[in-house]
């Protein structure tokens, strides 16, 4: 519910993952239910969330790929994942049908499962429940594999370090919990014994190990499951280097942001000088190729106090201390990659550059030359 109406974060998003949610709270209700011996709120709340357990998987699938192209709106053409869910709808709704026995349904599902339920619950045969659903929920877990696995080929599409251990974090355990999900179902259909009780208490170690990586992760159980917290306006001291990944371009540094704050007393004068020796230092020392150069590096170079170091660099130079010294970096790839490009890859060159990680490497790219590597040595620009 907090997911689902909460005001940060993509909206899109919230919802998909609520969606996932809400229907394994559905799975864990109903479960209590026909284990308590409930027809009556079993059929109540089976109908009412069948609806749900369809939606799951393609919801999960379009939160991934969303994620990863950082959408807000679905495509008309993606409206048509949730074709299953109206079958769904169509399914539960009571068409002056022979009632499904309840009873039979309990047991059928105590005994067997989601995925082998072969009693009649609606409009639709059985096989709507055992065969369509798990071949839905594998089809869209091999297709979210898939879109992640291709994003090793664009690195264009890479994410920020918390971003993708969130994805990968979620992608892993999803992919866990449905293979274990599907295992009985599959051994049922070998005729293959099996203790239902190691499920039981496997999933219950796996929730735990989850939840305890979740309590050392605050990004990720307050920045994408409670939404708590905006963690992409995260200040530049929480990184380990100049270099940082997908940081949106309005985050400033906070040295930047104290240089305002403190009176500098620089007359224009100094303004030049001290302009003219960092780019001479730079230049003639290539600090920009070591992968943690700061700006507290610089200053220390110069026996200036930081804040100077960050107003002169803004002011006198016209740009952030991040842009200036990828500006240096970007030149100096330009420069090698006609000379080490058969026989290093892109991304070495830049990492020898100076770029600590491919993302920043490709951003400062695109900024600096407004196009891509690729697209940029295909049109034969030269530097």
């Amino acid at each position: 519910m907090h997911l689902f109406f909460a005001k940060r974060g993509n909206r899109l998003l919230n919802i998909l993952l609520s969606v996932i949610f809400f229907a394994r709270f559905g799975q864990i209700l109903t479960s209590l239910l026909f284990k308590a011996g409930q027809p009556h709120a079993l059929a109540i709340f089976h109908q009412t969330f069948t609806p749900f357990y369809y939606a799951a998987p393609a919801c999960f699938y379009l939160y991934i790929t969303g994620f990863l192209r950082d959408r807000k709106h679905l495509q008309y053409i993606e409206w048509l994942h949730f074709v299953p869910v109206l079958l769904a709808v169509i399914h539960v709704i009571p068409w002056h049908i022979s009632p499904p026995d309840w009873n039979v349904v309990g047991t059928q599902l105590a005994q067997n499962g989601y995925f082998s339920l072969k009693a009649k619950t609606g409009l639709f045969p059985p096989y709507f429940h055992y065969v369509f659903r798990p071949l839905l929920v594998t089809g869209y877990l091999c297709a979210t594999w898939i879109v992640v696995l291709r994003l090793n080929k664009k690195p264009q599409q890479l994410l920020d370090s918390e971003g993708r251990t969130w994805i990968i974090f979620f992608l892993r355990i999803a992919t866990f919990f449905q293979l274990l999900g599907l295992i009985p179902f599959i051994l049922r259909s070998l005729h293959i014994p099996y203790v239902n009780t190691c499920f039981i208490v496997l999933n219950c170690l796996v929730l735990l190990l989850v939840l305890l990586y979740t309590l050392h992760k605050p990004y990720i159980f307050y920045g994408y499951l409670l939404v708590a917290v905006d963690w992409t306006k995260k200040p530049a001291n929480r990184q380990t280097g100049t270099d940082s990944i997908l940081v949106p371009l309005e985050t400033e540094n906070p040295i930047r942001n104290l240089a305002t704050a403190k009176k500098t007393n620089l007359i224009d004068a100094q303004l030049v000088d001290y302009a003219l020796a960092m780019k001479e230092i730079m230049e003639r020392e290539q600090l920009y190729l070591h992968h943690d150069f700061q700006i507290i590096d610089l200053a220390a170079k110069l026996n200036l106090p930081v804040h100077h170091c960050s107003f002169v660099i803004n002011k006198q130079i016209g740009k952030n201390f991040r842009d200036w010294i990828n500006g240096y970096r970007i030149s100096h790839f330009l420069e090698q990659y006609p000379l080490k490009s058969d026989r290093f890859t892109i991304e070495a060159i830049a990492s020898e550059a100076g770029f600590k990680s491919h993302a920043t490497f490709y951003n400062a790219f695109r900024k600096e030359t407004g196009l891509m590597p690729t697209a940029y040595f295909a049109m034969g620009i030269s530097h």
